[in-house]
């Protein structure tokens, strides 16, 4: 082992993925989560990794720990379709297969992603321990403090504690976090005979997005796994993908079984008051109320959605940073660079930060100064991260002030959103430039 010692707050996935890194790299490395348990906490649904996220996951983790996570990916998505709320199709884009596990899309559900990336970890990571602040010592050492009284000591510590990074708030006062006026909710829906009959063959096989009057979008996922209700590998399924899963112990600590994954957005302003406290039966009924007008089918599945699943987001994002002076305190992941969902690449972000972090941190490992590595890291994440941020807040619809939700001005802007899909989708040559420029974004880090 390296004589430096890296503590990490926050045993989310940039910091675990760091901390796989780390350790494969002989770092010393201990992760500090305030979850009691690693079933803990309620962890989202699905997360699209592309191939920049596969390929921080494949430097980072153990070899059969990465097969483990290719096998424990839903299936991929065959198509993207954008609907109205009737539920009819303004357009449908079949998507590339690729069978390659880095230069691909891979559907993850982030419990199960959690729990690949927890397995093997037992001896670094503290559970139940909330942060409270740090302090540095006069030997160049930083010490972490928790709300139990106990303490760690390292040569770094990294923050990787999220949109409320506790750590942010200490170390870079200055930044700030804000609202961006947009609301969502989100369930899951077991698939079943019944719900699966609800979604047309091309919605259930692919990511559809609703874009609806008064600003109102639903995302659409299905997320169908190897393994069945009872945890056991389907039948069907063999090879290698079967004994890693039959061999993983992180599915028992994960319920993740098939289900469809709903996340509907609007305005802050067309909630309820009160909204942001609202769960389960509450919640659902919420969204009933603000869609009377959409197709009967895609209100079931919002009536069916399980109670325990269902809460709501307040969509946030990071306020461009300026660089600030080098110490032994970092940051990596949504605690330096929130970004909203809308290019779905706040994961992958932080995955790469991960694996930007490992190689600077392997330099000190090899004799290079600890502030030389830090300073290098800071330098090339800070301008991508805020990069991705702009480009997740220009999405439409992701923004509060966007001209779609404007009353009189939105209906103007849907129906331009209509036209410009319906002539990509038909135009073969539109199509094909549509998706290969889905492709390359997400692939352009990589």
């Amino acid at each position: 082992m390296s004589p430096l010692h890296v503590i990490v707050i926050g045993a989310g996935t940039g910091g675990m993925c760091l901390a796989h890194g780390l350790r494969r790299a002989g770092i010393s490395v201990a992760v500090y989560e305030r979850d009691r348990t690693r079933a803990d906490g309620v962890h989202g649904y699905r997360v699209g990794i592309d191939p920049t996220g596969n390929q921080a996951l494949r430097e980072c983790l153990p070899p059969e720990l990465f097969d483990t996570y290719t096998a424990t990916c839903a299936r991929t998505p065959a198509h993207f379709n954008v609907l109205t709320e009737r539920r009819r199709t303004v357009a449908s884009f079949r998507l590339p297969e690729s069978t390659d596990p880095v230069h691909s899309e891979r559907s993850v559900s982030r419990m199960t992603l959690r729990q690949v990336l927890l397995t093997g970890m037992d001896d670094v990571v503290r559970f139940g321990k909330t942060f409270t602040h740090y302090e540095h010592g006069a030997d160049g050492t930083v010490t972490a403090f928790f709300d139990d009284g106990t303490s760690a000591t390292g040569d770094l510590l990294v923050a990787a504690d999220g949109t409320g990074s506790r750590v942010r708030r200490q170390y870079l006062p200055h930044a700030k976090v804000r609202d961006t006026g947009v609301i969502a909710v989100s369930a899951k829906v077991a698939v079943t005979p019944e719900t699966r009959a609800l979604l047309p063959e091309e919605v259930f096989n692919g990511i559809s997005a609703t874009f609806a009057p008064k600003g109102q979008f639903c995302i659409w996922h299905v997320m169908e796994f190897k393994w069945d209700r009872d945890g056991e590998v389907k039948h069907g399924v063999g090879g290698n993908d079967a004994e890693l899963i039959a061999r993983w112990p992180g599915l028992l600590y994960d319920n993740t079984r098939d289900y469809i994954n709903w996340g509907f957005s609007a305005s802050a302003r067309r909630f309820p008051p009160g909204v942001m406290d609202l769960r389960g039966e509450d919640l659902k009924r919420v969204v009933l109320d603000m869609t009377p007008n959409w197709h009967p089918d895609l209100r079931a599945l919002f009536r069916a959605a399980d109670p325990g699943s269902c809460f709501p987001i307040a969509i946030r994002t990071s306020e461009p940073v300026d660089p600030w002076d080098t110490t032994n305190v970092t940051l990596l992941g949504d605690a330096v660079h929130t970004m909203t969902p809308g290019r779905g690449v706040g994961a992958n972000t932080a995955l790469r930060d991960a694996m930007l972090l490992t190689r600077r941190l392997i330099t000190v490992r090899d004799g290079a100064p600890l502030l030389d590595a830090v300073a290098s890291y800071e330098a090339e994440m800070i301008p991508y991260g805020f990069a991705r941020v702009a480009d997740s807040l220009a999405q439409n619809g992701t923004n509060g002030d966007d001209l779609l939700h404007r009353p009189v001005v939105g209906r103007a802007v849907l129906a331009a959103n209509r036209t410009f899909f319906r002539a990509v989708g038909r135009v073969p040559a539109l199509r094909r430039r549509f998706v290969d420029a889905l492709v390359a974004y997400r692939a352009a880090d990589a």
